[in-house]
């Protein structure tokens, strides 16, 4: 079993990367890549942050560490994490972490903060690694310039506003990422119309297959490791591609399910609600009503 690091503090953060300057502030810091040593780093060691993570890596013949069969960029990926998440250290990471930069920012710099509040709004922080987003040369221009303006105001000694601008320009730069994401999204639509595809396809299994009756509604989760993809990001593809969220197209496939059972069989209401999943017949109800604005008594007997 491999060693798990534990790292909650910039200077650690520094110690463990082999970084040979020291931290100009405590809770936030921008690594050059170039000037790190990972050799005393194993192969195999498990690490955890105690930091949000924007890091963007060089993936030209390193980009089986993403797993991606289709690129739209090879120059680089930028892959955010957010504290707690554990990650491994790789042969082949380590032979990426050559080039590139790393901005990590510990939660207690955004606490008191506006950004503290809209923070999971930023769903790429918990998407996989073979989830990046590839940048072209003018994204990574962008992102280099805004990094760069966020390392000096963090060098610069402290005073009553330094944080409000750190925090700024750390929030301009998650905006930037989510805009990238959005253009990547756009980009891929041939791919992603297949994973949108291969969803409608596993719902349409699910439902059909008698799960619901045995293990009630599928989760987003569910959904997502049946398509080896990470729930935030399957939400995120559905929602460029449909306008609908992952949940709310499960949704439509129980509401168009329980229709067609209130109109084509027998069955009381209360069966009915066990069939698709549900324990109670009022949760069923509430869910029916929420999305057509009807009971199923008034859908099924209409006046």
């Amino acid at each position: 079993m491999h060693e798990t690091v534990k790292i909650n503090t910039v200077s650690e953060l520094h110690e463990f990367l082999g970084y040979p300057y020291k931290p100009t502030h405590p809770l936030i810091t921008l690594i050059d890549f170039s000037e790190i040593n990972l050799n005393g780093i194993k192969s195999g060691t498990r690490k955890v942050f105690g930091f949000y993570s924007v890091v963007l890596k060089k993936i030209t013949g390193a980009g089986v560490i993403y797993g991606r069969k289709v690129y739209d960029f090879s120059e680089a990926a930028l892959l955010c994490m957010a504290p707690e998440q554990l990650s491994v250290v790789t042969a082949i990471e380590k032979e990426a972490f050559t080039e590139g930069w790393g901005l990590y920012f510990h939660p207690d710099l955004i606490r008191s903060s506006a950004l503290n509040k809209s923070i999971n709004s930023y769903t790429f922080f918990s998407y996989n690694t073979d989830e990046a987003l590839h940048l072209s040369e003018k994204e990574k221009s962008i992102l280099h310039l805004l990094t760069q303006s966020l390392k000096a105001e963090s060098s610069d000694k402290l005073d009553n506003y330094s944080t409000d601008i750190i925090v700024s320009n750390i929030e301009v730069i998650l905006n930037h990422c989510k805009r990238f994401y959005g253009r990547q999204f756009i980009t891929r639509q041939i791919h992603n119309k297949g994973i949108a595809s291969r969803f409608e396809a596993l719902l349409t299994d699910y439902f059909e297959s008698g799960k619901l009756r045995l293990q009630g509604l599928p989760s987003v989760k569910y959904c997502a490791d049946q398509l080896h993809l990470s729930p935030n990001y399957l939400g995120d593809l559905l929602k460029q591609e449909s306008g609908k969220s992952a949940k709310d197209h499960i949704h439509f496939f129980l509401i168009e399910k329980a229709k067609n059972l209130l109109l084509n069989s027998s069955s009381s209401i209360t069966e009915i609600a066990y069939d698709l999943g549900f324990g109670q017949r009022q949760s069923f109800s509430k869910l029916f009503k929420q999305k057509t604005g009807m009971s199923p008594s008034e859908y099924k007997n209409p006046e």
